[in-house]
């Protein structure tokens, strides 16, 4: 199905109303059951992007692939930021979010002045300037490669980790929810790469008394939750 590839609209419009360098962030693993949750913030200026970018789930596994390849050295900077497994089971998703954005905007070069989130839910918060834009990783370049560098790095981990647990088969599902990962699950319940307070659990008698009791829901992690 055609689509409209990205545009620099919002970055030109923060850019008029002050702010000189601009970052995209987008997010991967949020709905996985095992490993990091894994951000991306990248800096691209407003230069023409490489043929073909846009949200990383448009994108074949091949395409993604090599698209990172190139957005690699295009982009003016980029940074990555993970939460681990057990930060996601004891901080809560939306606050395991804004740790690895905190984390990957922090590592880059340059602080941004301003930044572009995908979605429409603001998990990162003061003091960074934020906007908000729904389905940002189609619609924004810098949100595009955002999620075209988070993705493939993150599948590039999960299947580095996997190497350890191979019934899970990382490489392939990079930790969610195929039917290989859930029949391992089921016969040898969860790995130390597992987030331990997913209701996953709560199917799984054998394995239940493993499940670690979650912080209280916020209302944001309650948003975050509708949005995936």
């Amino acid at each position: 199905m055609p689509y409209e590839p990205p545009t620099h609209s919002v970055e030109r419009s923060l850019r008029y109303a002050g702010a000189a360098v601009v970052a995209g962030v987008d997010e991967v693993g949020r709905g996985a059951w095992a490993g990091p949750v894994t951000v991306c913030a990248a800096v691209t200026g407003l230069r023409r992007p490489p043929a073909g970018l846009t949200d990383s789930k448009l994108l074949t596994p091949r395409r993604r692939t090599e698209l990172s390849a190139v957005l690699a050295d295009w982009v003016t900077a980029h940074a990555l930021g993970h939460a681990s497994p057990q930060e996601c089971d004891q901080l809560g998703m939306t606050a395991a979010l804004r740790l690895a954005a905190v984390r990957a905007l922090e590592a880059l070069p340059i602080r941004p002045d301003a930044v572009i989130l995908d979605g429409k839910h603001d998990y990162l918060g003061g003091p960074w300037r934020v906007r908000t834009v729904i389905k940002g990783d189609q619609k924004c370049v810098p949100v595009a490669a955002a999620s075209v560098l988070a993705k493939v790095h993150r599948d590039g981990l999960m299947a580095e980790l996997g190497e350890g647990y191979p019934v899970y088969a990382f490489a392939d599902n990079a930790g969610y929810p195929s039917p290989v990962h859930r029949a391992a699950l089921a016969e040898f319940g969860p790995s130390p790469l597992h987030r331990l307070s997913w209701a996953y659990l709560d199917d799984l008698p054998q394995w239940r008394h493993m499940k670690r009791v979650r912080l209280p829901q916020q209302p944001d992690d309650m948003q975050l939750a509708l949005d995936i």
